[in-house]
């Protein structure tokens, strides 16, 4: 017997998808993602890009505070042995709490959960059908696409290494966290995120030094502007991440920067380093099935819907969204889409 609605996808848009649908009595099914090496680096790990930043101090209903005590009543003992050590002091909520709680929070409601990745679907068959890594195929009447995308990383060791302790791809996440207040902070990219990402983070820091690999922007001319006079915002031309400097301690401590022109390399003091070198959307396994934007991104057909280039398919999160990509508008078009799945089921049965 088919599913009536498969959500693919563990992020804040998954899991909101699954407390909605499960409330209204759909028996979600949900493929949270395969713990698998490949996984790992390409930050495609069960949980979503949430879970693997700190704190999280913008997601409403979630002020600083002692969550020990609430965590270790609310979320499943198994769960608990596998999260960061909990704390005793008064903090945000962190991204790997908070994700854990949402996915609480759906298993409250009887949302069944496999840790498997989708490798392929075929969207044009009724049911629909999704295959899994394992090799299991599942049919479904619709099937929400919460896979979220990526962030872009230079790929260098020492990145790697201070990810989450200064090494950042998204300044409005955590740009406003202590360790980056009054301190000097490197922006790489040269498009209209980072200058977006630069700006941001200038209301912040004490300087912002903004790393092209080129002698010219290729932001649009308004933001140029917007970079070049802001006294906060210093662009250092035709120079590429070199190495990510900094200690077990401290964490990032600085940013060495190699010139593109003559190899000469330089230091640049800094607590932080973001990347706004872009995202890569998680839709390699849809194998083109949907219509995508120019970017990559799920193309949703009509306004204020989650609705697709194929009936019954619906997505959510940042899978579909290349500019907002926070939380809370994750989990909120996530909402979207479960209800979306219910009107779907519910003309298909009248």
């Amino acid at each position: 017997m088919a599913e009536k609605v498969v959500i693919i996808g563990s992020g804040p848009a998954g899991w909101a998808a699954a407390i909605y649908a499960s409330r209204a009595n759909l028996a979600p099914l949900v493929y949270e993602g395969a713990i698998t090496e490949e996984n790992r680096v390409n930050g495609t790990l069960p949980l979503g890009q949430l879970s693997l930043t700190t704190e999280v101090e913008n997601y409403p209903g979630f002020p600083a505070g002692r969550l020990d005590g609430f965590l270790t009543t609310a979320i499943d003992p198994t769960r608990l042995r596998g999260m960061p050590p909990l704390t005793d002091q008064s903090h945000p909520v962190t991204g790997p709490e908070l994700m854990e709680l949402m996915r609480q929070q759906a298993t409250n409601f009887e949302t069944r959960i496999v840790t498997d990745d989708i490798i392929d679907v075929d969207l044009d068959s009724r049911p629909m059908k999704v295959i899994s890594l394992e090799g299991r195929t599942v049919e479904t009447e619709t099937l929400i696409v919460a896979t979220g995308a990526r962030a872009n990383y230079l790929g260098l060791p020492s990145e790697d290494a201070f990810k989450n302790r200064g090494v950042s791809a998204c300044a409005v996440c955590d740009g406003a966290l202590p360790r980056f207040r009054n301190r000097p902070l490197v922006v790489v990219g040269g498009g209209d995120s980072a200058i977006e990402e630069a700006t941001y983070l200038a209301k912040y820091a004490s300087a912002v030094y903004l790393v092209h690999r080129r002698d010219e922007l290729r932001a649009s001319q308004i933001m140029q502007k917007r970079a070049i006079g802001n006294p906060k915002i210093e662009i250092v031309w035709s120079h590429v991440v070199n190495q990510v400097l900094g200690d077990e301690q401290q964490g990032v401590t600085g940013v060495s920067v190699r010139s593109t022109k003559d190899d000469s390399v330089q230091t640049l003091e800094a607590t932080g380093m973001f990347l706004a070198i872009g995202h890569t959307p998680n839709t390699d396994f849809l194998k083109g099935k949907l219509e995508t934007t120019a970017k990559g991104y799920i193309q949703l057909t009509e306004p204020f819907r989650t609705w697709t280039s194929k009936p019954g398919v619906f997505a959510a999160g940042d899978v579909a969204d290349d500019y907002y990509r926070q939380a809370i508008t994750s989990a909120g078009s996530g909402c979207r889409a479960a209800l979306d799945a219910e009107r779907y089921l519910a003309s298909s049965e009248a």
